[in-house]
């Protein structure tokens, strides 16, 4: 959430950033409404003043003059207009605020979608076979370990069930995964799978995106998206103590998403699906780090791509493809040369303090001193089905066997899926 403070200051600036996220908020509403509560509550003050001064007269006076009775009778129930006014007007202004996005970073580019995004560096060399590369869709029905009619048959299209040493890479990417990040300082989170409706605006999920989760709605709990979601709510409504930050964690669930979005686009394979694994890694930072701290998940990022051995990109996303809660993100992508397509693994991003305000995350600086909002970041470590994609057609052989990925043979217990 945006502080009233920045609209009320700069409202040319706010209004140049929906314009250049391609968002459609009525900014100027916003303005009216906060202009509608302050008076309001000016004017409640004033006869709370007024009342309170009355009532000093009356209490220390013998007499209690009618005309002060009927005019405190008259002051009281415009205190009560007044009040009721202000908390609808409040509700209305809230409202408009959650659907407000963050504003982009001075040196995130302008673009007005995914097309306007900027490469800016590739490493590793494409590979090359001897044969042609197949996708991974037919590696994984050739080897069965991936079972595309059995997963619609339990659940509907875009579900899939992994088995076999399919389900065994995942779970060895997983493991290995969280143990880089354990190994880099981050502490490993185990979290709920289901979040409240709070939780979820919190970190900026509600209520923008509602079409493209999955809710229960008799217990009002919601299938989280990312991990980001539970772990920004970690510390909603807190005061954190001074010197405790930064605070890094990382944490392994399964990702659920309607991708209605995206109805028509990727339906073969595992690319797109409504449920997939990911590791997340989740940073709460004093403000003044969070620029570098995006910079230090970034290279964490790519050095998983580099040890995997599989090429990789990196794309700074233009103000018309950024995050809803972010001020800057990087896009990391794996080559995959079955599809021949680079696939998105990671999105680093910075959310500046949009999450803390909307979730209430503060801290203290030093003891005694007034609390600041903190400033979070939020990256994939990785998105564990795009990275099974790369793996699986990066790794393929002649023979139609996958061989495993060094880095991984510790945690498969074998070097060959055939």
């Amino acid at each position: 959430m945006l502080s009233i403070d920045i609209i009320r200051d700069d409202p040319g600036r706010v209004r140049r950033a929906v314009d250049l996220r391609g968002d459609d908020v009525d900014v100027d509403r916003i303005l009216r409404l906060d202009e509608e509560w302050r008076a309001a509550v000016y004017e409640g003050d004033e006869l709370r003043a007024r009342r309170k001064e009355v009532s000093r007269q009356i209490g220390v006076s013998r007499e209690k003059p009618p005309e002060l009775i009927d005019e405190m009778r008259r002051v009281g129930g415009r205190i009560k207009e007044l009040d009721a006014r202000t908390r609808a007007v409040q509700e209305k202004l809230d409202g408009l605020l959650l659907t407000l996005p963050n504003i982009p970073g001075d040196d995130v580019p302008a673009g007005e979608d995914e097309d306007e995004n900027v490469v800016l560096r590739t490493s590793g060399d494409l590979p090359s076979f001897d044969f042609e590369p197949a996708p991974h869709w037919e590696i994984g029905e050739r080897l069965d370990i991936i079972d595309f009619k059995r997963g619609a048959k339990l659940a509907g299209s875009r579900f899939y069930v992994l088995k076999g040493r399919g389900a065994a890479l995942q779970r060895a990417l997983v493991s290995w995964m969280i143990d880089t990040h354990a190994g880099a300082g981050y502490e490993e989170m185990y979290l709920p799978d289901m979040v409240s409706s709070e939780i979820t605006t919190g970190s900026g999920q509600l209520p923008k995106f509602a079409d493209t989760m999955y809710r229960d709605e008799e217990d009002d709990l919601w299938l989280v998206p990312t991990a980001e979601v539970p772990l920004t709510g970690l510390h909603a409504g807190e005061i954190l103590d001074p010197c405790i930050l930064p605070l890094n964690y990382t944490a392994h669930t399964p990702c659920f998403r309607r991708e209605r979005a995206a109805a028509g686009r990727d339906t073969r394979g595992i690319k797109r699906v409504h449920q997939f694994e990911k590791v997340e890694m989740y940073k709460l930072v004093e403000p003044e780090q969070s620029g570098a701290e995006l910079e230090v998940m970034l290279a964490q990022v790519e050095e998983m791509c580099a040890r995997l051995g599989i090429p990789h990109q990196v794309k700074m996303l233009c103000t018309g493809d950024l995050g809803f809660a972010s001020v800057k993100t990087y896009d990391v992508e794996m080559w995959a040369p079955g599809c021949r397509e680079w696939l998105e693994v990671s999105s680093c991003s910075t959310c500046g303090d949009f999450q803390a305000r909307r979730s209430n995350i503060r801290y203290r600086p030093e003891p005694g001193a007034r609390p600041r909002f903190v400033h979070t970041l939020n990256g994939s470590g990785l998105g564990v089905a795009r990275v099974m994609i790369a793996v699986l057609e990066s790794y393929q052989q002649a023979d139609g066997s996958v061989a495993v990925p060094d880095v991984l043979r510790p945690y498969t217990g074998f070097d060959v899926i055939e």
